[in-house]
């Protein structure tokens, strides 16, 4: 299977292209395209994954319903043939790997969980004791699970290249603080039941991040949720906090990169063929093992 790399619809109108997705116009609705490529270090590279926009797409699918009874999300349809007429002609692209969705008004802000020391989180507690501003117990490893999940909002940068973590009283400053405590109460809900979920399919739910928008509906839980790209899925039964854990995302991608010591500048590198295949069979496992359902790509 070849990497759908980008999306050329003609007759519609292209809204935003995303480091993943692909968003065009219908109406009153979006269509959302996942397409194959995959970002690192805030550039795209110059290899796709085949097969992961379908992953994507079904996990955060899987998801939507999963979560539905703490927050509405903001699908209409995933099949194509309930999509409108005119893109029908798409339908090889868009099978498996698009979603029609309700126009929302987004907030802008990313909602991230931490329910384990990792990434950035890790490096901040190492140099101030603290997680975006919240002081967390002393002697903890990277990995340690942490007493309690913690909120951690974050938002573009003013160059929109990547994601910078704020403080809640920042994040009530910039949404209000009565949206701010909506989505923070959510995102910690979400985060509870799908970890616990995962935790039982042998997958540790390390971090994830929820975007929220406004409709007609009030609030819905928008973009993905839960899938390889938005959050740290690692195995639990080799969970040993201490070192990096062995994960089902593109932390894989990360150490590949880390390890030709790239510069993390343009132009991005491309990927071997072996870290493109085991990459997307982690994906593969994920969904596997978090859907209780086979997916073939």
């Amino acid at each position: 299977m070849k990497a759908l790399l980008e999306t050329d619809f003609r007759n519609l109108t292209l809204v935003a292209r995303g480091k993943v997705r692909d968003i065009y116009a219908l109406g009153e609705y979006l269509l959302m395209v996942a397409t194959d490529r995959i970002s690192a270090f805030d550039h795209v590279l110059a290899t796709g994954i085949p097969g992961k926009g379908m992953i994507l797409t079904q996990l955060s699918l899987f998801w939507f319903d999963f979560l539905k009874d703490i927050v509405p999300n903001h699908l209409v349809a995933s099949n194509v043939k309930e999509f409108p007429e005119e893109v029908w002609k798409y339908r090889k692209d868009l099978k498996d790997r698009t979603m029609l969705v309700t126009r929302a008004q987004m907030y802008p802000v990313e909602c991230v969980v931490r329910g384990y020391l990792a990434g950035s989180g890790w490096k901040d507690y190492v140099a101030t004791g603290t997680v975006c501003g919240i002081k967390i117990e002393p002697g903890l490893r990277e990995g340690d699970r942490l007493s309690r999940p913690i909120f951690t909002p974050a938002t573009k940068s003013f160059r929109g290249t990547h994601d910078e973590n704020v403080t809640f009283d920042q994040m009530g400053t910039l949404i209000g603080g009565e949206a701010a405590e909506k989505l923070r109460d959510l995102s910690l809900a979400l985060y509870n039941k799908a970890a616990a979920h995962a935790e039982s399919r042998g997958i540790l739910l390390a971090d994830t991040k929820f975007e929220f928008g406004s409709t007609s509906m009030g609030v819905v839980l928008a973009d993905e949720a839960l899938t390889p790209d938005s959050s740290r899925f690692w195995v639990k039964e080799l969970y040993s906090p201490g070192r990096s854990q062995p994960s089902f995302d593109k932390q894989y991608v990360r150490d590949y990169l880390e390890s030709i010591h790239w510069n993390k500048l343009a132009p991005a590198p491309s990927l071997p063929e072996n870290v493109v295949n085991r990459t997307q069979q982690k994906y593969l496992d994920a969904y596997r093992l978090l859907s209780g359902r086979p997916l073939a790509v």
